[in-house]
């Protein structure tokens, strides 16, 4: 198994940063927490060019620690800028078109809403699914909810990694444990904490009960 597929397959905890400046900051801070494993940079905001140059950044911030880095959205970023992967939605570049671009070893991860588009993610050839949203969350104004049952659905028909995303927090972490779901992925629950490695340590911790 390639080692980006190694990494990827130990994650439980898997972090989206935003663009802003404070969450940069934060993200310095994280290199130290081994629970975080695997890093999305999305930032909608801001032109590939400029996305490029924050991935830079971030690309050699994360390189000493070994931490995965993935580019949303932008798979020439991903390649200009040595990243471990692009993470595509429903929109953007099919699974085999990115792959054509990034090459065998990287990682490509899909967002998914459902069970039917998991499985042809699946199929299509991605390494990790993206779940939801299974709560509201500000970060996806226009999108409704799933729920949990419906990530549930995933257990045991997708055996690639998938992680349940959407307004996830260490206040509703253990119902999104006890509906079967071991790996997250986060923003806002760990990067506006006023203790982020604190909060990473304690999700990251109640994933593995």
């Amino acid at each position: 198994m390639h080692w980006r597929r190694r990494l990827l397959k130990e994650s439980r905890l898997y972090l989206i940063l935003g663009g802003r400046k404070s969450y940069l900051e934060a993200a310095r801070l994280l290199c130290g927490v081994p629970e975080i494993k695997i890093v999305q940079l999305r930032d909608k905001a801001k032109s590939p060019s400029r996305v490029l140059k924050t991935a830079r950044l971030l690309r050699r911030m994360f390189a000493p620690v070994k931490k995965l880095l993935i580019i949303n959205d932008y798979p020439d970023v991903a390649l200009g800028s040595q990243a471990d992967g692009v993470h595509l939605g429903q929109n953007d570049l099919p699974v085999k078109e990115a792959r054509r671009i990034l090459g065998p070893d990287k990682l490509i991860g899909v967002s998914c809403h459902n069970l039917a588009q998991a499985q042809k993610a699946q199929k299509d050839g991605a390494d990790y699914i993206g779940i939801g949203p299974v709560y509201p969350t500000p970060t996806k104004p226009g999108a409704a909810p799933i729920g949990l049952n419906a990530a549930a659905k995933l257990k045991g028909r997708i055996k690639i990694p998938y992680f349940a995303i959407g307004n996830i927090q260490p206040a509703n972490i253990n119902a999104v444990r006890s509906a079967g779901i071991r790996r997250v992925a986060v923003c806002r629950a760990v990067l506006k904490s006023a203790y982020p490695s604190q909060a990473a340590k304690y999700l990251d911790r109640e994933l593995k009960k």
